[in-house]
């Protein structure tokens, strides 16, 4: 599956991740990409919020944070992990919380992808004014087939 919406504000992006977030359950993995400020941890802050879990800020400092809520929520920023930093990223041991939470990977392509053979793929992109921001949804394996926007 595969899908596209546009969105027009802050308050639209956290409903678009609070939506995603009523479908996610233990275990699945979410790769999120788009540019610096396109809405990536906003994206993160609704899906946690659908989980019960206040608060979620970047983790672009401490590259992982786990937020406990009805599931946990392990939101991982890896911009700072491109390149020649896969150790470190193996080093974060996801493996060991990805099947008792949902894990969210921002600047995740060609990391975070090597967890599991079934994950959500979220872009992010600016659209043609300041607040607009096109998103695309690819789904990778069965688990995400039936995903609705």
């Amino acid at each position: 599956m595969s899908g596209k919406s546009e969105v027009n504000s802050l308050t639209e992006m956290h409903k678009l991740g609070a939506q995603i977030g009523k479908q996610l359950k233990p275990g699945d993995l979410v790769l999120l990409s788009g540019p610096l400020g396109a809405g990536k941890t906003a994206l993160t802050q609704g899906i946690g919020q659908e989980l019960g879990i206040q608060n979620v800020t970047s983790p672009t400092f401490v590259i992982s944070r786990i937020h406990q809520g009805k599931i946990p929520l392990v939101h991982v920023d890896a911009y700072r992990l491109q390149g020649d930093s896969t150790a470190i990223f193996d080093d974060l041991d996801l493996e060991s919380y990805l099947p008792t939470s949902v894990t969210v990977v921002e600047w995740g392509e060609g990391l975070a992808n090597r967890l599991a053979d079934q994950y959500l793929e979220i872009q992010i992109v600016f659209g043609e004014n300041d607040d607009q921001r096109l998103v695309s949804i690819i789904s990778h394996g069965s688990r995400f087939a039936g995903f609705k926007l």
